[in-house]
């Protein structure tokens, strides 16, 4: 479960920083990568949720 956590904090770390820089000046390109970025940290916390979910179902038996 460590490694998901860690990958998830990059990938954090990751939106936080093209955030900040802004290497890409057109604006509608810059929104579509940002809302593919946030896209891909909902599915991976989503992900996580369901190996958090199957472990402990997992346990419960």
């Amino acid at each position: 479960m460590k490694k998901q956590l860690y990958i998830y904090v990059g990938l954090i770390i990751l939106f936080v920083a093209y955030n900040f820089y802004k290497p890409i000046k057109d604006d509608r390109l810059d929104a579509v990568i940002n809302i593919l970025f946030a896209s891909v940290l909902f599915l991976y916390i989503a992900y996580i949720a369901y190996l958090v979910l199957r472990n402990m179902g997992k346990k419960g038996k």
